[in-house]
C-alpha cells in the first residue's frame, strides 16, 4: 500500500483501485477539537478537488476535498458517532471515506511523506 498527501492536508492510502482518504495529523492539530463530521453519500461521484466532506471543530469548519475523482464506496460511520476520533487517530481509525480510483494519472503530483513533511515545516 502506498500513502500520499495533498497540499490541502488530506492523506490517501492506495490499495489497488481503492483509495482511503482522511485528514492528516497536522490538519487536525490546526483545527483543534473536532465536534462534527459530515461525510459524502455512498455512491456519490466525486471530481478531483471537489468538496467531499466537512469537518467542524470548536475553532472553524473546513472542507475535506476529494484528492482524486471516483465513486464513494464506503464512509466511516464511526466519525458520525465519535468525531473526536479525528483528534486521537487522524492517520488511522479516523479515515473519512473510500473512493474507487477512476484515473491513476490523478495521483501524479501528490506528495510522499518526506515531501509532505517539508510542505508543513
Amino acid at each position: 500500500m502506498t500513502i500520499l498527501y495533498t497540499e490541502d492536508h488530506e492523506w490517501l492510502q492506495i490499495d489497488g483501485d481503492v483509495v482511503t482518504v482522511g485528514i492528516t495529523d497536522y490538519a487536525q492539530s490546526q483545527l483543534g477539537d473536532v465536534v462534527f463530521v459530515e461525510l459524502p453519500k455512498v455512491g456519490r461521484q466525486l471530481k478531483k478537488a471537489e468538496a467531499a466532506a466537512v469537518v467542524e471543530s470548536v475553532k472553524a469548519a473546513s472542507d475535506v476535498y476529494a484528492p482524486i475523482s471516483g465513486e464513494v464506496l464506503e464512509v466511516n460511520k464511526a466519525l458520525s458517532e465519535e468525531p473526536a476520533l479525528v483528534n486521537s487517530d487522524a492517520d488511522g481509525k479516523a479515515w473519512f471515506f473510500k473512493i474507487k480510483l477512476a484515473d491513476k494519472s490523478e495521483l501524479d503530483g501528490l506528495m510522499d511523506a518526506a515531501a509532505y513533511q517539508t510542505h508543513t515545516a
